[in-house]
């Protein structure tokens, strides 16, 4: 029996607004402004929100796909809820981890450590988990002895010492990280995938974007749009990660300073070479970036995904270049570092 005692209902719930504008039908619904975006999300932030109501709103977001505007405006709510350090850091780079790779090894991890070791300053965020059978970036992370915080402050300090810091999202925000944890209560995912993505609460000015649906690139462009963003890369990645994957062909949508652009990047090697793994050994992870093991992908992965960095950063002109400076800048690498 549905409990009714714990509202008046004689009087509707303040979020029950919210609700009925996703929920209206064919005729009558409509997506949210950032305004209501924002609001809503506010609410459901500060637990004034019924289980009940919280399930049909991520539902109803899912069912008609979320759009840049609403995005924004969850985002901007988001932001207004971290516990920031006294000191900001100066980050060049906010990373998202919040798919987990099944097919291959994260690959990607290996360009964040020669970017760090560059002097570019990174903060991860993700979560992990909520899809049973992969690899999260906190395991690998561990793995490969880099530093993992439990607040904005511990990653701060951890930026300004070692170039990188990885904050898992239940640690950053809580009720994000719970409404995450419903995917396999709900059955799918939620717009708290996509937005979880665009927190970037140190203001970084360039923010790659990995995903898997190549739908959501136009989402994830329109938010950055809309959230002043001055610099993102969205694309396609290897599972969902900021990967680069060497048998396809990549469409990297871009926002520069208010412009939004396309890049096509060619492939990095013939298909036959985008193969699966059977399992995820992490320790050639470390073999690779020593160079004990030799692996065409994983080189290819690692490289791939450093040179649409760093076009993003404007360290290249051209996608050549930036592919060219990614090849050199592997080949640099302090094979003593993992």
């Amino acid at each position: 029996m549905i409990r009714l005692n714990r509202l008046n209902m004689r009087e509707e719930h303040p979020f029950a607004a919210y609700v009925r504008i996703l929920g209206r039908g064919k005729s009558f619904q409509r997506s949210l402004t950032e305004v209501e975006a924002e609001d809503a999300m506010a609410m459901v932030l500060a637990g004034e929100v019924l289980p009940e109501q919280l399930g049909a709103f991520l539902m109803l977001l899912r069912m008609k796909e979320e759009t840049g505007g609403e995005i924004a405006g969850f985002v901007r709510a988001a932001r207004q809820s971290f516990e920031l350090p006294a000191t900001m850091p100066k980050v060049d780079l906010d990373w998202s981890c919040y798919a987990g790779k099944k097919r291959q090894l994260p690959w990607f991890m290996l360009a964040v450590v020669v970017l760090a070791d560059n002097g570019i300053k990174i903060f991860m965020h993700g979560a992990e988990g909520h899809t049973p059978g992969r690899v999260y970036a906190r395991v690998v992370m561990d793995f490969l002895g880099l530093p993992v915080a439990t607040s904005l402050t511990e990653a701060a300090r951890q930026i300004e010492q070692d170039g990188v810091s990885y904050l898992p999202l239940e640690y950053l925000s809580p009720r994000l990280h719970e409404m995450i944890e419903l995917r396999p209560i709900l059955g799918l995912r939620t717009p708290v995938h996509t937005l979880s993505r665009m927190l970037n609460p140190f203001a970084a000015a360039h923010m790659p974007q990995g995903i898997f649906h190549p739908g959501y690139g136009t989402i994830h462009q329109n938010a950055a749009l809309a959230l002043g963003q001055p610099h993102m890369a969205v694309f396609r990645g290897e599972g969902g990660e900021i990967e680069r994957r060497p048998g396809k062909p990549a469409t990297v949508q871009t926002v520069h300073d208010g412009v939004t652009g396309t890049e096509e990047w060619a492939p990095l090697l013939p298909e036959p070479h985008q193969k699966y793994e059977e399992e995820l050994h992490l320790v050639r992870l470390s073999q690779v970036w020593k160079g004990v093991e030799e692996s065409l992908f994983a080189t290819a992965a690692v490289t791939g995904t450093l040179a649409i960095i760093l076009k993003l950063m404007n360290r290249a002109d051209s996608v050549a270049d930036a592919q060219a400076l990614a090849e050199e800048m592997w080949a640099g690498r302090r094979r003593d570092k993992l």
